[in-house]
């Protein structure tokens, strides 16, 4: 994130009361529109981590999101309603949560674009 990946990627799937999800490199379009928007990632496979991960999916929490066991990349889902995110915990890995703009998180719309992502490990991170 940190790097600029996620910058100029859109929020390709919103669902009220559930999630946003984004972080396809496929949504930035031009060069980088290589199949269809929610199908893309980063060129490698990210193992799930949900076996004593203590996080649920508590609202604002950020999660991977993936095609299956073992298939996440790139794409993430902020979670919008805890009570409705339930069935997720421990098949996909909460991997941290927003400490910044959590007010915006329910205004996003379907195709908003990320301006800067960045990743914090401090005080408020945890």
């Amino acid at each position: 994130a940190n790097s600029g990946f996620y910058d100029g990627t859109k929020f390709h799937r919103v669902i009220k009361d559930f999630v946003v999800q984004g972080g396809d490199p496929y949504s930035k379009g031009g060069e980088h529109a290589k199949g269809p928007v929610g199908t893309g990632g980063p060129g490698y496979k990210i193992d799930c981590e949900t076996k004593g991960n203590p996080h649920t999916h508590q609202v604002g929490a950020l999660s991977m999101a993936h095609a299956g066991k073992n298939t996440g990349g790139s794409q993430f889902f902020i979670v919008l309603n805890e009570q409705n995110t339930k069935h997720l915990n421990g098949v996909h890995t909460v991997f941290g949560k927003v400490i910044e703009g959590v007010d915006v998180v329910p205004k996003i719309s379907q195709n908003d674009t990320v301006s800067k992502a960045r990743v914090s490990s401090g005080a408020g991170a945890k």
